[in-house]
């Protein structure tokens, strides 16, 4: 094993615990339901009019990133050593 594959695998794991921790720490988006029909709660709230600037909007963000990056580095991880081998 090498040493950019240990390199690799330690980005990797520092990755997807960050992307883990993301998705959990969103909120669950809530579906139209009896009860709110029933309770009067509206589905148009402040953070639904500031879409881009709101927290969740930009935990989404950070989010999408984190998965290309992660797509990538996996990629990277399972191609590199192909090239580099002798």
């Amino acid at each position: 094993m090498s040493i950019l594959e240990i390199v690799g695998g330690a980005i990797l794991l520092v990755v997807c615990l960050a992307v883990i921790i993301l998705c959990l720490s969103q909120e669950q988006k809530s579906q139209d339901s009896m009860t709110a029909a029933l309770t009067g709660a509206s589905s148009d709230s402040f953070y639904g009019k500031n879409e881009g600037r709101s927290k969740e909007a930009i935990l989404n963000k950070i989010t999408r990133t984190l998965g290309i990056i992660l797509f990538l580095v996996v990629l990277a991880v399972n191609i590199v050593p192909i090239f580099t081998e002798k």
